[in-house]
């Protein structure tokens, strides 16, 4: 067995843990094509030592929570099991340990294990049956013709799933999951890393491996000259696509000639991602979007692959654009221009990761432990990753760059693919690209047209502000100034992340203030704006002129505030507040080109989401939970053209005009000497209009219509599937009283995660017949008052069989009204208080959760223009429930948060698939004799039993987390 133990800095009281076995899927035969994730889930379940999932107890009760810290993924070559654990108690750490030691050898695999598992592990495998799994799985068949690993996907099959014996699979994990075969890695903070490697042999140590383990066989993919076809149709697609791939071996990476092939290739992938998407952004463009990448798809083999979304039709259209860019560059090259971009990209990226060195994330120093023990790869460390970096990048000419389009040929084992929800086009007319391209290059092709690019985004430096005002919070950490031209800007330095900084900027009044009749054209405002450049330059225009920066931004329209964020390096904090200084100082004009790229591709999502059934199942919740508000109401293809650009454009141009409505926060590696001069000159020296724009008083703003049904309401939304898919989302109103607000948000906080963690404990490890379970709280529909009680709700959505998705809502609410009459456990409460507890440290020392945390004191209902204060009182809240949390406090705030009892006021809303209308009324019918009957549509088809009553039902969809 191999270990590996590394110390790095990183975040405080974490650790990741990881046992690493080559359980592959590709070795299983015929009649075990799904076993080797089936092991991966029986591991959670029992193991010698734990049984009936009490891993995941102990786990999550010292704040590993289940999903997120605590996982395992089976791909075809591996699976590797993940635990963060945290690493201030050595007793703790040295039983993570043990559980991993557990995985090892010790999976208990009987049949009542098996049983209890094989619903999970169906839901998974049904979750991966929509459009996008489909796609996905057609797609790797196609790449792996001709191999074993087209035919061993890791879901495996559900014939298998369904009647695997637990003989079958234990003689499975017992063959191939061998200690010669396996590796721990134990990445973080340890303060003892020799103690780390006792722990491991105390409990590895001891393990015996087999004398006689079996050869693991390698199974090569073979190459073609011709490339393959396909017209993938998939009636459910999100969209029209193509994509392009070129196979080969993977290359090795051990020497210096190695690496710098590789930064070669990182280099011809930037320069052509550019030219993509700027030719995205020209007048009727090919495709809406369009990248490449490299991707190690198995072990022996890796792929370049073009992929690109396109209009309905646009199928062919897209991939000759594609493949004539790569000609270009095989006949003409990559400019110097373009390759010095890529270059000052490549630098930027590596650059940033020396600064922050020392801050490094578990992850990313397990990924390349993970590397060199699947692939060998030397861990080199950044140091002198970068040095090589800076030593190699300036050498590497434009030359070497171009040639590495000859790598992309149709003879190449291309596979070329499109992707349609109806049959546009053929393989003959792939076939007649493919030759169309080959008699162009020969010919010619013109080469690239490049534009001229400003040298400065702001071109005029505009006379600094000043400081009116400037207050000190020491309980933040924080300081704020106040500008002269009454911008409000709060700065927090951190050490965090040495190469990082973080704003945000917001201002009271947005969409809820317009009267209907304007909402619709002003809701467009950001995107059509977005495509235009919001901060003076055309997207591809600004891509160029950013190179070698770390800078991003964006802004968002909401209904009752305007905002603006970034995140940049500290070196290029100046460019960050150029872009606001452009913000505010740009009038965004709408153009006629610009315009239909943005109507063509609202159309498309429009459409994609007509197709999905998920996406109008949503629209369906929002509907019985909101009411049928036009600010709810889905965009129709109809709707677009009522749109006017220049209204919309009019509207985001007043949202970032009046700097004295805003506050800026900025939290990160911040240096007030160089800092403060330049938030003076670019943000104190945005012009404040002589009269208020948009200036609203947050007490003030008008409300969003919605009111949450005050009966019971229960639906059933049929769709037409290709696959089964059924998703069930239970909803239940809040009510939050004025007084106590800032304790019963963190009540509310609490209750979500314990309902996430009993559903979890019911639906699956109780029952095994969900793979997931999500607990959302929805708040935003309250306008930011400061008086008035808080309205919203707690949703619950899973997935399940579409057979016993009844049978599963009643049980949540049976759990429900037990948590409300009964009480949760001690065990319960210990529970939800150590995960919050663990993210609520893992936060503090985040440049997010403190911007975060900041933006929410000056928008809590407590603020009243000292934001210490509010910072004060929201963090004395959160202390006072943790601190009075037990059984029956939770308990009271069961009862008086959610409706008591849960079951006299709630919304539960089901996706199922389109059944004949004979099977759909007897359904009816039978579902009649346990479940209430409160859908007046239901009731309807039972009574009519027409095809007239039946067509009105109205079909739904959305898109869930599973």
């Amino acid at each position: 067995m191999a270990f590996f133990t590394t110390f790095v800095a990183t975040l405080s009281r974490e650790c990741a843990l990881l046992s690493l076995s080559l359980s592959k899927p590709v070795l299983e035969e015929e009649h075990e094509r799904g076993v080797a994730h089936i092991v991966e889930h029986l591991a959670f379940s029992a193991t010698e030592k734990y049984t009936n999932h009490d891993i995941i107890k102990f786990l999550e009760s010292i704040g590993a929570e289940f999903g997120a810290c605590q996982n395992a993924v089976t791909s075809a070559d591996e699976t590797v099991y993940e635990l963060f654990v945290p690493v201030d108690k050595p007793e703790l750490l040295s039983r993570a340990i043990s559980v991993l030691a557990e995985f090892s050898t010790e999976v208990r695999v009987s049949k009542d294990d098996l049983e209890k598992e094989r619903g999970a592990v169906l839901e998974e495998y049904r979750g991966n049956r929509n459009a996008s799994g489909r796609m996905q799985d057609a797609h790797w068949v196609l790449m792996m013709e001709g191999s074993k690993y087209a035919e061993r996907l890791p879901i495996g099959l559900e014939k298998v799933i369904r009647t695997v014996s637990s003989d079958t699979v234990k003689r499975f994990y017992q063959k191939w999951y061998r200690l010669q075969n396996m590796a721990v890695i134990a990445v973080g903070d340890f303060p003892d890393t020799k103690g780390v490697v006792e722990l491991i042999n105390t409990h590895f140590g001891q393990k015996k491996s087999a004398t006689d383990p079996p050869v693991i066989p390698k199974f090569p993919i073979p190459s073609h000259q011709e490339p393959r076809f396909s017209c993938f149709i998939e009636s459910e697609a999100g969209g029209s696509a193509v994509i392009v791939s070129y196979k080969m071996p993977v290359n090795e990476l051990k020497t210096i000639k190695d690496y710098k092939e590789m930064l070669t290739e990182s280099m011809f992938l930037h320069a052509l991602n550019q030219r993509f998407f700027k030719l995205s952004r020209r007048k009727d463009p090919p495709y809406f979007s369009c990248s490449a990448s490299a991707d190690d798809l198995v072990r022996p083999l890796k792929a370049y692959i073009m992929s690109s979304s396109c209009k309905e039709r646009g199928t062919l259209k897209a991939l000759e654009s594609m493949l004539i860019e790569v000609a270009r560059v095989r006949l003409h090259g990559f400019s110097e221009r373009e390759v010095s971009v890529a270059r000052a990209l490549l630098m930027s990226e590596v650059e940033s990761a020396y600064l922050e060195r020392d801050q490094m994330q578990s992850t990313n120093l397990r990924d390349e432990c993970l590397q060199h023990f699947l692939c060998k790869e030397p861990i080199i460390g950044i140091e002198y990753e970068a040095r090589l970096q800076k030593t190699l990048l300036p050498h590497i000419s434009a030359l070497e760059v171009s040639r590495y389009s000859e790598k992309l040929q149709t003879s190449c084992s291309c596979v070329i693919k499109t992707i349609e929800p109806q049959p546009f086009s053929t393989i003959d007319d792939l076939k007649n690209i493919v030759l169309k391209i080959k008699n162009l290059e020969e010919k010619n092709i013109s080469p690239w047209d490049e534009e001229n690019i400003p040298e400065e985004i702001v071109s005029t430096k505009p006379s600094p502000g000043n400081i009116v005002q400037q207050f000190e919070y020491e309980n933040l950490g924080a300081t704020e100034l106040v500008l002269s031209n009454g911008m409000r800007v709060c700065y927090k330095c951190t050490d965090f992340l040495d190469d990082q900084v973080l704003f945000t900027g917001f201002s009271y009044g947005g969409l809820s203030e317009l009267p209907e009749s304007e909402y619709l054209s002003c809701s467009m405002g950001s995107t059509i704006a977005g495509e235009i450049g919001v901060f003076g330059y055309r997207p591809s225009m600004l891509m160029d002129m950013l190179a070698g920066k770390r800078v991003e931004g964006g802004t968002k329209v909401g209904a009752y505030m305007r905002t603006f964020s970034g995140d940049c390096s500290p070196s290029d904090l100046e460019t960050a507040l150029q872009l606001v200084y452009q913000l505010f100082t740009t009038n965004v004009a709408p153009g006629e080109e610009e315009v239909e790229i943005v109507m063509q591709m609202a159309e498309e999502v429009i459409r994609a989401q007509e197709r999905d059934p998920y996406t109008a199942f949503a629209n369906r919740v929002k509907e019985i939970n909101y009411g049928n508000s036009y600010f709810f109401r889905p965009i129709r293809i109809s709707d677009l053209q009522k749109v006017d650009p220049l209204k919309a454009c009019d509207y985001f141009n007043s949202c970032f005009k009046d700097p004295s409505t805003f506050t800026v926060v900025i939290v990160g590696n911040i240096d007030p000497s160089n800092g403060i001069p330049l938030i003076l000159q670019y943000l104190g020296g945005i012009p404040k209009p002589p009269e208020p724009i948009l200036h609203f008083n947050r007490d003030n703003l008008k409300g969003l219509p919605f009111t949450f049904p005050s009966s019971i309401i229960r639906e059933v939304v049929r769709s037409p599937m290709v696959e089964a898919q059924c998703s069930v989302q239970l909803c239940f109103p809040v009510e939050l009283k004025n007084g106590t607000m800032v304790e019963e948000i963190n009540y509310v906080g609490f209750l979500s995660k314990l309902l996430e963690t009993k559903m979890m404990q019911v639906l699956r490890f109780k029952h095994g017949q969900i793979y997931s379970a999500g607990v959302s709280v929805f708040l935003g529909g309250n306008k930011h008052s400061r008086t008035g009680d808080v309205r919203g709700d707690i949703s619950i959505n899973f997935s399940c069989d579409p057979e016993i998705s009844f049978k599963l809502v009643d049980l949540a609410l049976d759990e429900i009204s037990r948590l409300q009459k009964e009480g949760p456990s001690d065990e319960d409460v210990s529970t939800i208080l150590e995960l919050e507890q663990r993210a609520h440290e893992t936060g503090l020392q985040e440049n997010y959760h403190w911007l975060d945390r900041i933006l929410c004191s000056y928008q809590s209902r407590v603020y009243s223009g000292d934001v210490g204060t509010s910072f004060k009182i929201q963090d004395e809240a959160r202390s006072k429930v943790r601190n009075s949390l037990q059984p029956l406090t939770l308990q009271l705030a069961l009862q008086r948060i959610m409706p008591y009892p849960c079951n006299k006021q709630f919304t539960v809303v089901i996706l199922m698939p389109q059944v004949s209308r004979f099977k759909f009324l007897r359904s009816l019918f039978r579902h009649n004799q346990t479940y209430h009957l409160g859908d007046a549509k239901a009731l309807a088809a039972v009574a009519g039993l027409t095809f007239l009553a039946f067509s009105l039902w109205r079909y739904s969809r959305r898109t869930l987390k599973s």
